[in-house]
């Protein structure tokens, strides 16, 4: 009995920090309903931190170990069946995101918020492709360029036009066969993968179904998706420059699924709003139809 006591006073005592440092978080997530000069100034010099040591990193890191050149350009339109430029759409997309509610966070407005994300994202992501252009293993990218802006573009546009986000662009992965066969272009583990094996990406438009039928008794946090994946591609084209992979079976593959907004789930907890932020970059997995440029169909209970 006195165990049973014990337990339950440590339960209630726990239970009281719990709730004392969950209040305290909530707080501290809460966007300011004015501009707040500390939280400002405190986001733009850690994202502006952040993205500089990334650079610096980038440079000395994954630039070191290829030759330097003078700065060129590449026309790579054709390579990876497009896969790697609809990751740029995604990533200019949700690092114009990240920029404009971190600052919104601070209590800016809107103007000030979308351009400091704007800046962020194509500040940053063209500062990498300009690392590209004076490396002689890649170089600069018009395409690239042209779908950070068109990430970016998405993004603040719907902002503009809508005061909300009705399409989001998300991520989802699965595990291929492969990058065991090209383990030095597609990875050779399952960060590695995640990042460069194309083959099991999908990137996908997730439409918010209630934003454009306001009247509808649809749920505000269920929406419709599109994606795009290929399969087959052990190296950029086919055949592959070196003329080692020169037998791919390359495909493409468009899906039509169900997707959540977490976002738009109400609660009144900051701390869950900023996981479900977190956690909408991903794709949720639902029953998915996929049609291949194979003029093959499968269906998928949750497909990731």
């Amino acid at each position: 009995m006195l165990r049973l006591r014990l337990f339950f006073a440590c339960f209630l005592i726990f239970l009281t920090f719990w709730v004392h440092a969950q209040s305290g978080i909530n707080k501290f997530l809460k966007p300011s309903d004015s501009i707040n000069k500390a939280r400002f100034n405190s986001v733009v010099i850690a994202e502006s931190s952040i993205a500089g040591l990334g650079l610096i990193g980038l440079n000395q890191l994954w630039y070191k170990d290829f030759d330097r050149s003078n700065f060129h350009t590449i026309d790579d339109g054709n390579e990876w069946m497009q896969m790697d430029k609809l990751g740029h759409v995604f990533s200019s997309y949700q690092l114009t995101r990240l920029g404009t509610e971190s600052i919104r966070w601070s209590g800016a407005d809107d103007k000030k918020s979308l351009i400091f994300g704007s800046a962020l994202s194509l500040g940053f992501l063209t500062t990498v492709e300009i690392f590209d252009g004076f490396s002689e293993e890649w170089g600069f990218s018009w395409y690239d360029f042209a779908a950070n802006v068109t990430g970016t573009g998405l993004y603040i546009g719907q902002e503009l036009l809508w005061n909300e986000q009705r399409a989001s662009i998300k991520f989802s992965f699965h595990q291929t066969r492969f990058s065991d066969q090209n383990p030095d272009k597609l990875g050779e583990n399952l960060i590695q993968e995640i990042i460069k094996d194309y083959n099991g990406q999908t990137i996908w438009l997730s439409i918010n179904l209630r934003s454009f039928l306001k009247e509808s008794s649809i749920p505000s946090w269920l929406n419709l998706a599109f994606g795009y994946g290929a399969e087959g591609m052990l190296t950029g084209t086919n055949p592959d420059k070196e003329g080692i992979f020169i037998d791919q079976d390359r495909y493409a593959q468009w899906y039509l699924s169900l997707d959540l907004d977490l976002t738009r789930i109400k609660t009144k907890s900051h701390v869950l709003k900023t996981i479900f932020s977190v956690v909408n970059v991903i794709k949720i997995p639902l029953p998915t139809l996929e049609f291949s440029s194979r003029k093959k169909r499968h269906f998928y209970l949750f497909y990731l």
